[in-house]
């Protein structure tokens, strides 16, 4: 009995901590949202946007690939460790070490970044060349966001401390600094510059900037409150004594597999953006605003999910507490099942008027929804397998695995390119997203065998019937929302957004209680998500 209260206490710790992270995270999509809105009324889909979007993507990708992939993967599961097993000092030492190797590393990255732009940029679009103004715009825009890689690897690395100390609301919180600065950039940058006779949209590349140096200084204060500011080592004996450490030396070990893992979903959105830089102008804007709205459900549940997870796994690892270990793993995946495949289904149904209501205004024509709504179906036919992905990973990254995911991860890449190659001929953009959609199903399935096959995790009973409650109250969401997106003409709303909104917002209410009074009638207690 004082096992399950145990136990009770922890998924109650848990749910509070998803639920922070969720509530914080929602701040964030909101005003990402708003970013998002006031980037397609003030630049449509164009050359230029498409210009930004790649430039933008350039150092957003060694950022995923290196801080907030392949390091964070390494580096958190180490230091719960380190703290579990060796204490405050140890851990204190260990966090030194890192920091003195991740700051001499990120200023060669960056110089070599700066000086490599326009290769860059070809490598990454080289269909931008079809409009020379586009190229060299993107060309010049890294050149100004490629800094952002180091001020971004550095929270990843406050970020990696804050949530093993579980003090999970700074990290959570600071995405929204980037989003009022580019918002700030778009309202108030953009007409400055046009009056100045500068190209409007250089002013969200200033934004960018602007919103790493935010987001790594209220990282600051947050860390010195647990007395673990980094103390970087500025001589060079100083960094060969950190890359010499142990801790250093197990991290690098750990980041190499890892690298490769999240290589290849990089490697997967570099070859996606490059082929859509060769389709209609405009075609990486449209992925870009669906990939946006496509963010809400993986971010608020996905991310929220594998943030609380990775350290509560990795110290049930170091603990040897196995059925904790298991435990742990079935609570996150039984909220995956309850919030996202209803969020699948709304994205399939309801595609066009979420982007109508989010992004019609201004520059953004009924063409640009339509082809947006595209894509973010071909999104939603794989987000249940893109959030799982967050809760199963970290099963194996808390084992210090790494290897097993990055061979499965090199497989979804042949096998998405393979779906490129038949989806794109015939849905051209809307086939990428089709592609990336059914290669994260593929993933988020061979993961969950492969914790199932080696023990780690034993699915709880009951999972039979949870799954037709789901399905049940998922398929009168669906009837639910194809009525309600067929009886309304969503672009026929001119001069009146307030409108709109309401009436969305209203679409909204109903479908959550639709879903949910399906689900208590159907006998589901939503409770056990609380407590277990």
């Amino acid at each position: 009995m004082n096992v399950l209260k145990v136990f009770g206490v922890i998924a109650v710790s848990l749910f509070k901590s998803a639920s922070l992270i969720s509530a914080l995270t929602l701040a964030s999509r909101i005003t990402g949202l708003l970013r998002e809105l006031l980037m397609a009324s003030t630049f449509g889909a164009s050359a230029l946007t498409d210009a930004f979007n790649v430039a933008f993507r350039i150092p957003n990708f060694f950022r995923r690939l290196f801080a907030e992939g392949a390091f964070s993967q390494a580096f958190v599961p180490v230091l719960a460790a380190v703290r579990e097993k060796d204490g405050e000092a140890a851990t204190r030492e260990l966090v030194d070490q890192i920091a003195t190797v991740l700051v001499w590393v990120l200023l060669v990255t960056c110089v070599l970044g700066v000086l490599g732009a326009p290769v860059l940029v070809w490598a990454m679009a080289s269909g931008l060349k079809q409009s020379p103004q586009g190229f060299e715009a993107a060309v010049f825009m890294t050149r100004w966001m490629f800094p952002y890689i180091a001020f971004m690897s550095l929270v990843a690395l406050a970020a990696g401390i804050l949530n093993t100390w579980k003090r999970f609301a700074v990290p959570a919180a600071t995405p929204v600094l980037l989003n009022l600065a580019l918002i700030a950039a778009a309202g108030l940058g953009a007409p400055w510059f046009a009056e100045m006779g500068v190209e409007p949209i250089y002013a969200m590349a200033g934004g960018v900037l602007l919103g790493g140096v935010l987001q790594l200084a209220v990282q600051v204060p947050a860390l010195r409150r647990i007395g673990m500011v980094p103390r970087v080592g500025w001589r060079w004996s100083s960094l060969r004594g950190a890359w010499q450490h142990p801790g250093t030396r197990r991290v690098t070990t750990l980041m190499l597999p890892a690298l490769l893992g999240v290589s290849v979903a990089q490697v997967s959105l570099l070859i996606n953006t490059q082929i859509a830089s060769h389709l209609a102008v405009g075609s990486v804007s449209w992925l870009t605003y669906a990939d946006r709205l496509m963010e809400f459900p993986t971010a608020m549940l996905g991310v929220a999910l594998g943030v609380v997870l990775l350290p509560q796994l990795a110290a049930a690892r170091a603990a040897d507490d196995s059925q904790r270990y298991s435990n742990l793993l079935d609570w996150g995946l039984r909220l995956v099942v309850l919030l996202a495949v209803p969020s699948a289904v709304a994205l399939l149904t309801f595609a066009k008027p979420l982007v109508a209501v989010l992004y019609h205004y201004g520059a953004f024509t009924d063409a640009d929804v339509q082809q947006t709504a595209l894509a973010l179906m071909g999104y939603g036919a794989g987000l249940i397998g893109l959030i799982a992905i967050k809760v199963l990973a970290p099963g194996f990254y808390a084992r210090q695995d790494i290897r097993t995911p990055v061979k499965i991860a090199i497989v979804v890449l042949v096998l998405t390119q393979c779906l490129n190659l038949v989806f794109v001929p015939y849905l051209a953009h809307a086939g990428l997203a089709l592609a990336i959609g059914i290669g994260a199903m593929v993933n988020a399935l061979w993961l969950l065998v492969g914790l199932v096959r080696r023990g780690a995790y034993t699915p709880t009973p009951g999972w039979g019937r949870f799954g037709l409650q789901v399905l049940a109250a998922s398929a009168l969401l669906a009837v639910f929302l194809m009525a309600v997106a067929t009886q309304v003409d969503w672009l026929a709303f001119d001069g009146r957004a307030l409108a709109r909104v309401g009436l969305l917002t209203l679409c909204v209410l109903g479908a959550v209680l639709v879903y949910f009074l399906t689900l208590l009638l159907a006998g589901l207690n939503l409770r056990q998500f609380v407590r277990k």
